[in-house]
């Protein structure tokens, strides 16, 4: 029978595939024994479901543009049944080296490993203030979408002939990742949830969940953002009429 906790028979091993671009691990800074959850790690019960928020400290001159509360506050909104086994909340400081190969606001990892256990993951990255959004003028019809976006998030792109450039500041930052980044990962667990787990049933063959899966995954990149943009565009726009956001920084 399928068991819905582990998900992929190779969860936690060198065949799970897919993860192997979805390997993040938290290490324990030199000189403590305390691990990282037994540090920094908190419980946040929202609508019934247990989310476990991880805050990883921040280098200098970078900074976690929404609280824990924000980004809870954020979730209590959002249906209870788009969870899933959605379980870790997680606000990161990426490497330098993370930064330059690939820059985000955010992600969602469908299988993130911590104190052993194996669930599906929001990430959210520090915002480095010594760095500035560069938005090239040569856009594809995406790329221009985004740089709407951004500009909606009042984020304050100037023209230098080349390029439009705009300091990393905080309430921009704010905006972008708790009113967008974060309802568009969801709309990526959601249409991984509609793919996969929501067709199926406790008594099905795990090869039948097996091929969902493999399906999902072989979708082209550009679907699965048109589902998690469109996903978070009309849940902030709901957000917005019902007077929930924007909210001040709690």
């Amino acid at each position: 029978m399928y068991n819905p906790i582990r998900r992929n028979r190779n969860i936690g091993t060198d065949n799970q595939g897919f993860s192997n671009n979805n390997k993040l691990r938290i290490a324990t800074p030199y000189g403590t024994l305390k691990s990282f959850y037994e540090r920094i790690g908190k419980y946040h019960i929202i609508n019934g479901h247990e989310f476990l928020f991880i805050v990883e400290e921040t280098r200098e001159n970078c900074f976690h543009s929404c609280s824990v509360n924000d980004i809870a506050k954020m979730i209590m909104h959002i249906p209870s049944e788009d969870y899933g086994n959605l379980r870790f909340i997680i606000l990161r400081q990426a490497k330098r080296k993370e930064e330059i190969i690939s820059p985000v606001w955010g992600r969602l990892i469908y299988s993130f490993e911590f104190d052993k256990e194996y669930a599906p993951a929001i990430i959210l990255d520090a915002i480095d203030t010594n760095k500035k959004l560069v938005w090239s003028k040569k856009m594809t019809i995406e790329d221009q979408k985004e740089f709407t976006r951004l500009r909606e998030d009042k984020h304050l792109f100037t023209d230098n002939r080349k390029a439009y450039i705009s300091p990393i500041c905080s309430e921009p930052s704010r905006n972008t990742q708790l009113y967008r980044t974060l309802l568009h990962e969801f709309g990526h667990y959601v249409h991984y949830l509609e793919v996969v787990e929501r067709p199926g049933s406790e008594t099905e063959d795990y090869e039948m969940k097996e091929e969902r899966d493999n399906f999902y995954f072989q979708l082209p990149h550009v679907e699965k953002a048109k589902f998690a943009h469109q996903y978070a565009d009309r849940l902030k726009k709901k957000l917005i009429n019902d007077r929930i956001i924007p909210f001040d920084q709690s």
